[in-house]
């Protein structure tokens, strides 16, 4: 491809890309990437394409498996918070009633 003597053809070790560079200016005045080997077929386009849409469907319904868990999961754990906090209702003087759900309620969902 090097057509002036002052020009030199070197091949890239990495990706075996040719580039022609020009000595007398110092720069490089062309390059060429070979053709990929692993290069899809336009005949294989549509098969590509139902391959990646079943595979973000498919994504698509496991984050809404996992959303209808974590209502289940928070339903649970309020369920499970709900006793305790009877108990202190019952347990509590009047003048600490409030402070007592506030803490238990705190406790139960991790807050602090």
């Amino acid at each position: 491809m090097a057509k002036l003597t002052s020009e030199l053809e070197v091949a890239c070790p990495c990706c075996d890309a040719v580039l022609v560079i020009d000595l007398n200016l110092r720069r490089v005045v062309s390059h060429t990437v070979p053709e990929r080997s692993d290069k899809p077929e336009l005949n294989d386009a549509t098969r590509i394409l139902e391959a990646e849409a079943a595979r973000r469907e498919s994504l698509f319904e496991q984050s809404i498996a996992a959303e209808k868990g974590r209502d289940d999961a928070l339903a649970r754990r309020f369920e499970e918070a709900v006793p305790p906090l009877k108990r202190a209702i019952e347990l509590a003087p009047r003048y600490r009633l409030a402070y007592a759900i506030l803490t238990q309620v705190h406790r139960q969902l991790g807050i602090a």
